[in-house]
């Protein structure tokens, strides 16, 4: 007899095994409910017709304020409001809600901060490679990463800062070297 229900059968939630993939899909959206971003980790919603019902759906049911958490289609979604754009992240219907919450907090302050406090649909669409970075700093194939915004800006930084000089100095290889044998050539002259 199972001490949850009060059946003679065990829950199947004691009998599913744990896992890391917490994260079936991150979504954000437009204020008309038109996809900006859409990220899918399963196979939970496999077709673009599939999706873009699923996403109709967490849209119209998030239009209320107080609803922040909800349950659609045997998944958990969990919706935050950035001035005219949505962000949702989506989990199983047994997922932990207060770690979904977290990585999605985290997505929305990263956002924030890389964004300069200006996130809307424009800026969005604007820097979608930044968001498409931050997204994957924090969530990779559905497994969460990680949930502190300051570590992922300060790896977006690094990055961002570490590619701008490999740049500048593969640059500078290629013309310096050029500069120093025309320089090498006038002296072997003199």
């Amino acid at each position: 007899m199972c001490f949850l229900c009060s059946q003679d059968t065990f829950c199947s939630r004691l009998l599913q095994d744990p896992t890391l993939y917490t994260v079936r899909a991150v979504i954000i959206l437009d204020q008309d409910g038109h996809r900006l971003v859409a990220k899918y980790y399963d196979c939970t919603f496999p077709s673009l017709l599939e999706q873009q019902e699923f996403e109709r759906k967490i849209f119209q049911k998030t239009q209320r304020p107080e609803s922040e958490v909800i349950l659609v289609d045997g998944v958990t979604a969990l919706c935050q409001r950035l001035s005219d754009v949505m962000c949702y992240i989506i989990g199983g219907p047994d997922e932990n809600e207060l770690m979904l919450l977290s990585a999605l907090t985290c997505l929305c302050e990263s956002l924030c901060h890389i964004l300069r406090k200006h996130v809307d649909r424009n800026s969005l669409l604007e820097n979608i490679d930044t968001v498409f970075l931050i997204l994957d700093e924090i969530i990779d194939q559905g497994v969460i990463l990680e949930c502190e915004s300051q570590q992922v800006i300060q790896r977006f930084n690094f990055k961002m800062v570490s590619e701008q000089a490999f740049g500048f100095v593969l640059f500078d290889y290629i013309t310096g070297s050029k500069e120093q044998r025309e320089c090498q050539k006038r002296t072997e002259f003199e």
